[in-house]
């Protein structure tokens, strides 16, 4: 059986990796093949990383992460140390991820969502019981949203944009507000396609431009 050969890794200029940990003695970082690392990077030391891992600018992933393949953490995003992070997993640019989080395999985190994991901040007893949300596969957060420790965001679920997340969401619900709320099922949302379709058509055609009909990119 053909074996692929391993994919280069590119990294800017003023990207660290392996930077020791003031908290705890770690293993050597483990970074596989293919990376794309920006300007800004910060790898600890004693994470293990897949292949495909990206960067956007100003990206700091802390020690004792364990990272599937695939994965981005775009500019100015922390991932803090001790979480697990599954395959072609995306978070965008200006996101919190709190140690101890668990993000399974495919899961999306919109701009600026931010995961705590310390319920009474302060507390000794609490900081000894850190521990983030888990965020099951296939999961969509939408931007700005705040998501508190020890909960379950469920499968496939889909949680509004500005929301503040206190309990467990089911799978495959949509759920959104402050607190948020399971408002329906995923699978009950209207077909969006002629909607998207008939907003890219009015904003473009304010510019002069005329969308062919066959046109779904975004």
């Amino acid at each position: 059986m053909a074996v692929e050969p391993p994919r280069e890794r590119l990294a800017d200029e003023g990207v660290i990796l392996g930077h020791p940990s003031a908290r705890v003695e770690t293993a050597p970082l483990r970074l596989g093949s293919g990376a794309r690392l920006r300007s800004g990077t910060v790898i600890y030391a004693g994470s293990v990383i897949g292949d495909g891992f990206q960067t956007g600018h100003n990206v700091v992933v802390r020690e004792e992460n364990r990272i599937g393949d695939d994965v981005s953490v775009w500019s100015n995003s922390i991932v803090d140390y001790g979480c697990v992070i599954g395959n072609r997993v995306k978070i965008h640019s200006n996101c919190y991820v709190a140690q101890f989080t668990e993000l399974e395999d495919d899961v999306f985190l919109a701009p600026g969502v931010t995961i705590a994991n310390d319920l009474f901040p302060g507390n000794p007893q609490s900081a000894r019981a850190m521990a983030g949300p888990r965020i099951c596969a296939g999961a969509q957060v939408g931007a700005g949203t705040v998501i508190l420790p020890y909960l379950t965001i469920g499968a496939g679920a889909i949680v509004g944009a500005g929301s503040v997340v206190t309990r467990d969401v089911p799978p495959r619900m949509i759920a959104y507000g402050s607190p948020a709320r399971p408002a329906r099922p995923v699978d009950d949302t209207e077909d969006v396609s002629a909607r998207v379709r008939a907003e890219r058509e009015r904003r473009f055609s304010v510019r002069g431009i005329r969308l062919p009909r066959s046109s779904t990119g975004h």
